[in-house]
This record gives C-alpha cells, sequence and structure tokens, in this order.
C-alpha cells in the first residue's frame, strides 16, 4: 500500500493548484489528498470574519481523521506551511515527514505576519481594511508567485480568492520548535525567488535539522514544476 500524501495550499489558493502533482503521485501508487481550507477556493462561499489560522489547522487535523490517516507525508506551500506546524504540534504521531515547500515559517508565539517583512504585513492589512473592512486579504496575480507561462497564469488567476484576514494577525503557541520534533524538508524555489520570504529562508538555511533543496522554478513549483516537484516528494514515501 502506497504512502499517503496529504499537500495543503498556501494563501489564496486551493486544492486545485495541487492538480499536476497529484495525479502523479497517484499514478505511482500512492494516496493523495488536498483539502482546501475554509473561505478559499470551492469554499470560498464560508468566508467570514471568523476564521483563523485554528480554524485551518482544524481543517488539516480533520481530514487525518476523517480519513483514518497515519505515516503521512504533510507537505505545506507557502502560508500553509504555518499550518502544517501547528497541525504536527496536535497530531505528531499520524506524520512520518514534513516539507515546506517555499513557506512561511513562524516560530511558537510568532503570527503569519511575522514571517514577512514589515512593510509588506502593513501593506496587507491596509488592502484587507481597504477592500473587505477587514475580512479578507485580496489576492495578487499568478505573476506574483511567480508563474510565467501564460496559459499557468490564466489557469491560475482564475481560481485565485481573497483569504481570510484573521489568519494573518493570530499568534500561534506551538508548544514547542517548528516541526515537534519531526523529520522536515524545505524546498527552496529560486528561478523566481519570492522576495516576501527570503527573510525567512536565510533565517533557516544552513540550521541542524533543516535540509534545503533548490528547485529552480518560481514559488508555485506544483504548478511550474510538477515534475521535479513530484520526484523530490516521492523521495519521501
Amino acid at each position: 500500500m502506497g504512502t499517503p500524501f496529504v499537500l495543503v495550499h498556501g494563501a489564496f489558493h486551493g486544492g486545485w493548484c495541487w492538480r499536476r502533482v497529484a495525479d502523479r503521485l497517484r499514478a505511482a501508487g500512492h494516496d493523495v489528498f488536498c483539502p482546501t481550507l475554509t473561505g478559499l477556493g470551492e469554499r470560498a462561499h464560508l468566508l467570514s470574519r471568523e476564521i483563523n489560522l485554528d480554524t485551518h489547522i482544524r481543517d488539516v487535523v480533520a481530514l487525518f481523521e476523517a480519513e483514518e490517516l497515519s505515516g503521512a507525508v504533510l507537505v505545506g506551500h507557502s502560508y500553509g506551511g504555518i499550518v502544517i506546524t501547528g497541525v504536527a504540534a496536535r497530531i505528531r504521531e499520524r506524520i512520518r515527514q514534513l516539507v515546506y515547500l517555499d513557506s512561511a515559517l513562524a516560530e511558537d508565539g510568532q503570527a503569519w505576519a511575522d514571517a514577512l517583512p514589515a512593510e509588506a504585513a502593513t501593506g496587507r492589512r491596509k488592502a484587507a481594511a481597504e477592500s473587505s473592512g477587514g475580512v479578507s486579504i485580496p489576492a495578487p496575480n499568478a505573476a506574483f508567485f511567480g508563474v510565467l507561462d501564460p496559459a499557468d497564469q490564466a489557469w491560475v488567476d482564475r481560481h485565485l480568492t481573497p483569504h481570510p484576514f484573521g489568519c494573518f494577525d493570530q499568534k500561534m503557541h506551538w508548544g514547542g520548535p517548528i516541526g515537534n520534533g519531526l523529520p522536515k524538508v524545505y524546498l527552496d524555489c529560486t528561478k523566481p525567488a519570492l522576495a516576501g520570504i527570503a527573510g525567512v529562508k536565510s533565517r533557516f538555511r544552513g540550521k541542524p535539522g533543516w535540509p534545503f533543496i533548490e528547485i529552480a522554478t518560481g514559488h508555485n513549483a506544483m504548478v511550474s514544476a510538477p515534475e521535479e516537484t513530484t520526484r523530490i516528494l516521492l523521495g519521501f514515501a
């Protein structure tokens, strides 16, 4: 029986963004789950001021429980990296490997906003206030995420949705270090690199227990480099 993979999307995205990688992992004989977090993607109709990081962590924990998953490779892209850290803090025993795909990282006591440069965080708060009265952060376009192919840009742009703002400033309390002692790896997308997480990468690159693997593609590697992304993930099956 194959290894279960749980693929958690980043801000403004949904489970849809993993389609190319999920198809390849399933073709290799593995079970793959691509949950869409509450208020995003096809669940955008549930957007509300009450949604926060705890909501999204519970989304993924509930998937593990409903599907009775264990021994899973848990992958978090971008904002999803903070979500999988919270999942690991709650159900460590069900996870075999954490994969942070060009992720934001928040340590115990930090918020998602703390993973961004101060000016970027201020800009997101302002955009949320002006666009929705503080309910959500408006989505950027696909080019912001380093998606360069015009057809891919059109596909991604059609699917991006505003992100619940309640996730942004919530301080998280993991009760320990990122990953809760589980094996972890960071997949570093370098071409083009997303400037907003450069500081996060520089803080963790070279630290014990933080192996980095570079992928010469943009931030949305699951869209622009699905073959290479799948190949790396299969190494943890």
